[in-house]
Parts: C-alpha cells; structure tokens; sequence
C-alpha cells in the first residue's frame, strides 16, 4: 500500500484549467498503475483517467480532447491537466494506486489505496 496526496483543486469559471496532482509514497511497484477517480454528490465514483508505469493512458470518453493524465516516476507523482473545464466536470477527484489495474479499473472500483480527495467546482 502507499500514501497518496492530492492537491490542484479549486474553484474556476467554466472553459477555465486546473492541474491536479497526486504524490505517491511507499513501494514503487505498489502504484504501478494509477488513476483519477471523481464523484458528484449523489453519482458513483467514475473512473477519469489512468496511466501505467510505461505511459500508457486511458480515459473517460466525455474528458477525452480535455484531459491530460501524466507521471513523473521520478517523484511519484501522478498528474491530471484539466482544460476546458465544463460545470459537469464538477466533483471531488481522487487519486487511486495499485499493482495493475485489475480491480482497480473494475466497476466499482477497488484499489489499494485511494488519496482523501480535492473538491473541484466549476461555475457556468
């Protein structure tokens, strides 16, 4: 298991960017594959985007175009770019880590360890 931390959230005006960003601590191969959760109250926590130890990404369809998830394996740190932000994109977004993505792209999701989350609010 690791520690993740997140931070980058906040308020913006609608077409606005945020950048999101997840520190990882612990074992390396712990958080091999990690992803971007988010949940609006009341919805289920939906998987937005993740990435792999070699780079490879993937994304919730209505984010694609939009977001841009990356890494720095040297710090371990996980990131989320976020532009053209939509009032929809409201939610609280959480950084997740596992040894694959097995469960931890599974519905609903089960990974081994999850970040406590960074409140993003987007007006119209």
């Amino acid at each position: 298991q690791v520690q993740l931390v997140e931070s980058g959230g906040g308020s913006v005006q609608a077409g606005g960017s945020l950048r999101l960003s997840c520190v990882a601590s612990g074992n390396r191969y712990a958080s091999a594959y990690m992803a971007w959760f988010r949940q609006a109250p009341g919805k289920k926590r939906e998987h937005v985007a993740s990435i792999d130890l070699y780079g490879t990404s993937t994304y919730l369809d209505v984010v694609k175009g939009r977001f841009t998830v990356s890494r720095d394996n040297d710090k371990n740190t996980l990131y989320l770019q976020m532009n053209s932000l939509k009032p929809e994109d409201s939610a609280m977004y959480y950084c997740a880590a596992d040894r694959s993505d097995v469960l931890c792209n599974a519905n609903p999701p089960v990974c081994n360890s999850w970040g406590q989350g960074t409140q993003v609010n987007v007006s119209s």
